[in-house]
């Protein structure tokens, strides 16, 4: 596939933006879909009666097999291909997000979400491989950049619509009518996604060749301290956004669910940044970006930690702006260090993330149970650290072979 990158770098601009705006449609429907339910854990724990770290379950539910399904949706979309793949995927996990606004008990919903997560694994690692083959290699961290911004604006506006949705009629109500916004955006992503130039069907690849893919990718320190990457940032970035609703839910702020919901548009930032990131990533070096991205997230945690509601937000948004350029930065980067495989090495990589969101994120809430707020943001900042040390690890120049000694 490398050799045919003279060949994409010739395509007119307006591919290259249909491409960016369908996979634009795909980010929003996806992220949207996952996290809509973010903002109901405190209504689930009510009206199912659990407790906090029990009423994230139905976010670690679809994370967890989503991390799962996306190992088997990349190495099915070297066969079956990319725009088909992802376009079902999105159609079928809105319809099983409808299920659950009908679920009649706390484990049917559970069900629901974990089937939503196997189905919508057809679109996160197949959309990272599809812009690395079919995006200039000079322009891809700028497309990447504007598919994760997204990702940001569907789980922005999940989240802000179903906290204001809720608060007017009901939960499910609210969960319905975003999985039919959902509908609408899976047909209109297929219908500007241009099909692939670049992609090669490869028919009857066996397990053995996939495991061969997956083993080779993990062979690379540089790819394998990325997944670290994604695990750790995520793990961060989801159990932040879990718990802040319980905090900003009790005394001495007391907010409403819809006024809760409106805390997600911090998102828009995230959006900005995830663009922002991407270009200075192509100017300036990838390391040193990611690496301000885990500062950036680490100072807007300690900022969280404030009493005053304007700088709890604050903090919020700094956390928010450093993970997106986290992110958009080492999703870029592994389809750059993955030159063959690439459906592999994304599926890696976001197999890594949402391991990270369902396991970091359901196991904050012990933090939060043990510590509240402080402990919360202790865990997540030990994680951003880690983004750091990674950060700096990935800029250090590769040793050069030994030279042989003169005869």
């Amino acid at each position: 596939m490398a050799e045919a990158a003279p060949a994409i770098a010739a395509r007119p601009d307006a591919r290259l933006w249909r491409i960016t705006l369908a996979l634009f449609l795909a980010g929003f429907a996806t992220f949207s879909l996952i996290y809509s339910v973010q903002p109901l854990l405190a209504p689930f724990a009510r009206e199912f009666r659990l407790d906090a770290a029990a009423s994230s379950l139905a976010l670690s539910a679809t994370t967890g097999a989503l991390a799962i399904s996306i190992l088997a949706m990349g190495a099915f979309s070297e066969t079956l291909g990319r725009r088909g793949l992802m376009f079902g995927s999105i159609c079928g996990a809105a319809l099983l997000n409808i299920g659950c606004a009908l679920a009649p008990s706390w484990t049917v919903l559970l069900l629901a979400r974990g089937l939503e997560g196997l189905v919508l694994g057809g679109v996160p690692a197949v959309a990272m491989a599809y812009l690395a083959e079919e995006t200039p290699p000079e322009r891809l961290g700028l497309a990447m950049g504007l598919y994760v911004s997204g990702t940001a604006f569907g789980g922005m506006t999940g989240r802000v619509a179903m906290g204001v949705m809720t608060q007017l009629s009901s939960w499910r109500i609210a969960l319905g009518v975003v999985s039919i916004v959902d509908l609408v955006a899976a047909a209109a992503f297929v219908m500007l996604l241009p099909p692939s130039r670049h992609f090669e069907r490869r028919a009857g690849l066996s397990l053995v060749t996939h495991l061969s893919a997956w083993r080779g990718h993990l062979g690379s320190p540089a790819l394998t301290m990325l997944f670290l990457v994604a695990f750790l940032a995520m793990g961060a970035f989801v159990t932040v956004y879990n718990y802040v609703g319980f905090r900003l839910a009790a005394p001495p702020y007391s907010l409403d669910q819809a006024q809760i919901g409106l805390i997600f548009l911090i998102y828009l930032v995230g959006m900005v940044a995830s663009s922002w990131a991407g270009a200075l990533a192509d100017r300036f070096g990838r390391a040193p970006i990611l690496a301000l991205g885990a500062l950036i997230a680490l100072a807007g945690l300690g900022l969280s930690l404030s009493q005053p509601l304007v700088l709890v937000i604050l903090g919020v948004a700094g956390l928010t702006v450093g993970f997106f350029v986290a992110h958009s930065v080492a999703s870029g980067w592994v389809g750059r260090l993955a030159t063959a495989n690439r459906s592999h090495a994304a599926s890696l990589y976001l197999l890594a993330y949402y391991m990270g969101a369902s396991v970091l994120g359901s196991a904050g809430g012990w933090f939060w149970r043990w510590g509240g707020w402080p402990g919360v943001t202790g865990y997540c900042a030990g994680a951003m650290l880690g983004v750091l040390g990674l950060g700096v690890l990935l800029g250090r120049p590769a040793p050069e072979p030994p030279t042989a000694p003169s005869p």
